[in-house]
């Protein structure tokens, strides 16, 4: 009776949590695409656009695209543009499909482990709701978050599973599912670090047990009634029960390792030296992000898809969150045996962050949302295991526990719920970003491309001035303004940006094309063509490369080479009527005696 009265408890919740972050998120389902890496990583990648194929797929197990190697990352998109096309809504909601299996086997993988039933309720339910956690979902470019968290709850769950019952075979698939997680996004490698963790609880694998040792005669005689003496208990050495469960790791460790240097390989572009940002500031922006991502966590405002860089912060701010992250760390080593989810709960909390907190910096951002999407998970713990361990003396216990948790979760949903309704477009997304940040040089960009495409050029104009006047060195903003003066005829004007642009960043294929574009205007047909070589170089698989340097060399007179951009543009656009045109037209040409 009490089995079954567990089972439908079991399955109550589960419906529970669906439900909730079904009508929290649900709304996604008519967003579109985002101007912020999801052009980069969906619409504009020629080797999404096409599906599943074995060049795609090729290219997702070789390529260091967007600063990422991630080939289970580009094939969920691969196969999404299979399924779907490229309808924004599906793509929305195989995130939130697997935002709700993450949290499904979260409260599964918890409750397994620990037999709290409703304390892995709560800890679903917050991570499911947490307003932190709407950039991981809404965003259709990071994928990458929800699908390494799966294979994170996957890799977790089959280590559970490993442990009630060690076996080649479930250690093998907890391995397997590590590696995918890894492929997915290397936030995992701190994956082996919790595993130890868990091991300490709730798994209770620390078991440093008495040697005892029997000393009655191995022959004593039938009339022999002594009691056995024992030797004096001697507990046994806590290398001899660490050793096995840090050998156990070392395959996974191995696979973080690897991960991590392919991952410093991938972003070596995007990772800022020493000398823009001194490792001592970096030090002490993380210890500042640490406390602020708690700060975000108890009280969720003013949440933006971008965080400027932080200034150099005061001394005084900086060994406040030390001393504070000290302080707290300090108190859950000395309460950690008496209290160990609390000190599980911190280290995983703390040791999460560390590939993300800014020591290694890549990017300009001082924080993220989306990077908490599985650090917060060991807070939650904590509070879930703590709370009720603080009110254990109050009278009305479970009433007060269980109205409180109904309340947050309200308020955590209608907080998310409003929070996903800043991602319905761009638009909204940059000025919802610029309403709650300071100087936010690419909410400005961003929100300025938008309105492009909405037609009001002279706005767009004004946020691209304005994010210069923050950041005069900002490449996005040199780029995308030269091109709105270059629609206006300004040519000369334009260049100069196009110019200033690269002189940032020598790498940006659209400017090379439109740099191109300018000089073709002014007839400057010899540079106009070493330009937009550059654009092909660098873009081998951007259609818009190759077809305006087809343009050119058809308009300079080289109509063989001409010929020859044509057909690249048709193999990877087969539907590109110009192209189809013109090539016809070069055809007919030297048919002609």
């Amino acid at each position: 009776m009490i089995e079954k009265q567990l089972k439908t408890k079991y399955v109550f919740i589960c419906v529970l949590l669906i439900i909730a972050t079904l009508v929290t998120y649900g709304q996604v389902k008519d967003h579109p695409f985002v101007n912020l890496d999801d052009v980069h990583y969906i619409t504009d990648n020629a080797h999404i656009k096409n599906g599943l194929t074995y060049e795609g797929i090729k290219w997702s197990l070789t390529a260091v695209y967007a600063s990422n190697w991630h080939p289970v990352t580009w094939l969920s998109h691969m196969l999404d543009v299979q399924l779907f096309g490229l309808k924004p809504g599906a793509h929305h909601l195989e995130n939130l499909f697997f935002h709700v299996i993450n949290t499904l086997l979260l409260f599964m993988i918890l409750n397994r482990m620990t037999h709290a039933l409703w304390k892995s309720a709560f800890v679903a339910a917050l991570f499911a709701l947490h307003p932190l956690h709407v950039e991981s979902v809404a965003w259709a470019s990071e994928r990458k978050d929800v699908l390494s968290a799966f294979f994170w709850m996957l890799t977790l769950g089959a280590y559970v599973y490993y442990t009630e019952k060690p076996d080649f075979k479930r250690y093998l698939a907890t391995l397997a599912f590590f590696a995918l997680g890894l492929m997915a996004k290397p936030m995992l490698v701190t994956l082996p670090f919790v595993l130890l963790l868990l091991d300490y609880w709730p798994l209770n694998r620390f078991q440093f047990r008495i040697a005892e040792k029997d000393d009655s005669p191995k022959f004593p005689n039938a009339g022999n009634t002594r009691q056995k003496k024992r030797k004096a208990e001697k507990p046994q050495h806590p290398w001899a029960v660490l050793f096995p469960l840090l050998k156990e790791k070392i395959p996974f460790i191995i696979l973080s390792a690897l991960s991590g240097v392919v991952t410093v390989y991938a972003q070596k572009e995007a990772t800022l030296s020493l000398q823009a940002l001194p490792f001592a500031d970096r030090i002490g922006n993380a210890f500042f992000s640490y406390i602020k991502y708690i700060k975000k966590m108890l009280w969720p405002q003013d949440l933006a898809v971008f965080y400027p860089p932080l200034v150099v912060l005061p001394a005084w701010q900086i060994l406040t969150a030390a001393a504070l992250l000290l302080g707290i760390t300090l108190v859950m080593l000395w309460k950690g045996k008496r209290y160990p989810y609390g000190s599980v709960g911190w280290f995983w909390y703390l040791g999460t962050l560390v590939p993300v907190i800014g020591l290694v910096q890549v990017g300009e951002q001082s924080m993220a949302d989306r990077y908490t999407y599985i650090p917060i998970i060991g807070l939650f713990i904590t509070a879930a295991w703590g709370i009720p361990e603080l009110l254990k003396t109050w009278r009305h216990q479970k009433i007060v526990l269980a109205v409180s948790s109904g309340l947050l979760i309200f308020v955590l949903m209608s907080v998310s719920y409003k929070q996903v309704s800043c991602w319905k477009n761009s638009a909204t997304l940059f000025q919802h970003c610029l309403d709650v940040t300071h100087d936010n040089y690419v909410a400005h960009v961003n929100l300025g491309v938008e309105l492009i495409n909405l037609g009001k050029t002279e706005e767009a104009i004004a946020h691209f001035r304005k994010a210069l006047m923050i950041k005069p060195n900002d490449a996005e903003a040199h780029a995308n303004l030269g091109n709105e003066l270059l629609r206006q005829g300004k040519t000369e004007e334009a260049i100069s940006h196009f110019t200033t642009a690269l002189q940032f960043n020598p790498n940006m294929t659209p400017v090379y094309i439109n740099y191109g574009a300018a000089l073709a205007t002014q007839g400057k047909f010899d540079e106009a063509i070493r330009y937009l070589n550059k654009a092909v170089q660098l873009g081998p698989g951007v259609v818009n490369a190759h077809g305006m340097l087809a343009s050119v060399l058809f308009m300079y007179g080289k109509h063989d080479q001409a010929a020859d951009q044509f057909r690249e543009v048709l193999r990877l656009n087969p539907e590109d009527k110009t192209a189809t045109s013109y090539l016809n037209r070069i055809i007919d040409e030297q048919k002609e005696p």
